[in-house]
């Protein structure tokens, strides 16, 4: 084999290694509380609304008066921690599971089951421990504990085999009838940017996913995680309708703002960068995060109360005083429903066969590349042979999101003579082409 079939072949394993660790990225053992996620990544793709970046957006022409709704004075706070008390069963912020695909599906019987996925047949893996066991639910205490009415009671699920994010509203498990119950609940696909039908709720009241949101642990406080990707989710304490990314209402409050608004830390207040305000470097990462992928406005609650995760490393005499020096007044708000121009698609950068002689029946390993990586959903490449009887290839293949380059085989039959096939790959109107030889046994 040549070095450049080699080096094709090692591509072609890589490609699939990569595709594995991506859909089986799980920790050793689940069901897990508070698991890390994809190496601290954004959980959705690179052009995800959660990940853009707002930092030259351009402001709203009522940026003042929502912020004058506020009250410019307004401190931000930290809507996340660990336990209330040590050993108690209340907690700060939003926990959340990991499951591989094995876990049980249960059914679960909504409040509103016509904007809710999956209502009354078993599609959510919820683990059993959130039943009986703390800290499952938001609020601390376990499912089998009514208190819909004293909290939101979040369960968040991450399925880590098949890259599934299950999230529930207002979760109460009934001992007696052995039933789930919830307000709501919604499933998102962590490798595409599917948005909610317009009208409708998730499991929260924007109709966003909760966790790619919040603020997490294994990325403010990680010293190898520069930037958190990703914008913060925030609640104000009343909203007036929605727009993008939100697709759902719960409110019309005159002043406003609607849910799906973008703050932004503005990058200079009085001539200071009010991210240096504090000396600590991870609330400053998170503080950054602010001015580059802003908060997103996802429900209705306390002004300025930034929501994360719950976990027991968070150090809130930190948090807490970094955070309240920060005011309402040191944000914008980006024009209401903004998005980033789309990218152009990536093109075709090569198509290569190796080797480029093949004696009949054997295989050509190729790869197809693009000139950028391929946005959510990826990039079909459509293929074609010129002589089908002597080289085959599949009718198409597809560079996953993310990724810049496909590998594929192409099958040959026996010949009697050289015969030169021409392989072409086509993708957004541009055309490669390579050839392979087919010779004789």
């Amino acid at each position: 084999m040549s070095a450049r079939a080699t080096d094709i072949l090692g591509t072609f394993a890589a490609a699939l290694f990569a595709a594995t660790v991506a859909h089986a990225q799980c920790p050793p053992q689940v069901p897990a509380q508070g698991a890390p996620l994809r190496g601290a990544a954004p959980l959705f793709p690179a052009d995800n609304w959660w990940n853009a970046d707002v930092s030259a957006a351009p402001v709203d022409p009522q940026s003042s008066a929502y912020i004058a709704f506020i009250g410019a004075n307004r401190r931000l706070h930290p809507d996340f921690g660990g336990t209330a008390a040590p050993g108690s069963t209340e907690i700060y912020g939003i926990p959340y599971a990991v499951v591989d695909g094995a876990q049980p599906k249960v059914a679960v019987t909504f409040d509103y089951a016509d904007e809710s996925d999956g209502g009354g047949v078993p599609f959510y893996p919820l683990p059993a421990q959130a039943i009986t066991q703390p800290h499952w639910v938001e609020g601390g205490a376990p499912a089998a504990v009514d208190q819909r009415s004293q909290s939101d009671r979040h369960l968040l699920v991450v399925d880590c085999t098949h890259r599934h994010l299950y999230e529930l509203y207002n979760v109460w498990y009934d001992t007696a009838l052995a039933r789930w119950y919830a307000g709501s609940g919604a499933v998102f696909d962590l490798d595409a940017n599917d948005r909610r039908p317009d009208g409708w709720t998730s499991a929260d009241a924007a109709g966003l996913a909760i966790l790619p949101g919040l603020v997490r642990y294994d990325e403010a406080w990680n010293p190898a995680v520069a930037d958190i990707g990703h914008a913060l989710r925030v609640t104000v304490r009343a909203t007036n309708g929605y727009v993008y990314p939100a697709s759902h209402r719960a409110g019309a409050t005159p002043g406003a703002l609607p849910m799906g608004a973008r703050l932004r830390l503005k990058a200079s207040v009085g001539g200071q960068d009010p991210a240096l305000r504090t000396a600590d470097p991870n609330v400053r990462k998170i503080f950054r995060a602010m001015q580059r992928h802003g908060l997103i406005v996802a429900d209705n609650g306390s002004d300025l109360y930034v929501t994360g995760t719950f976990d027991v490393r968070w150090d809130n005499d930190v948090l807490n005083p970094a955070f309240a020096l920060l005011a309402a007044g040191d944000f914008d708000v980006i024009a209401l429903g903004w998005k980033p121009p789309a990218p152009p698609p990536p093109g075709l950068a090569g198509l290569v066969l190796d080797p480029a002689r093949v004696r009949g029946g054997g295989s050509v390993f190729a790869v197809v590349t693009l000139t950028a990586p391929a946005p959510a959903g990826g990039v079909a490449v459509a293929l074609a042979s010129s002589d089908a009887a002597r080289a085959t290839v599949p009718a198409s293949v597809t560079v996953a999101a993310g990724s810049t380059s496909a590998p594929l085989l192409v099958a040959t039959r026996p010949t009697r003579r050289d015969a030169p096939v021409t392989i072409t790959a086509s993708a957004g109107g541009a055309m490669l082409s390579a050839v392979v030889t087919v010779t004789p046994r």
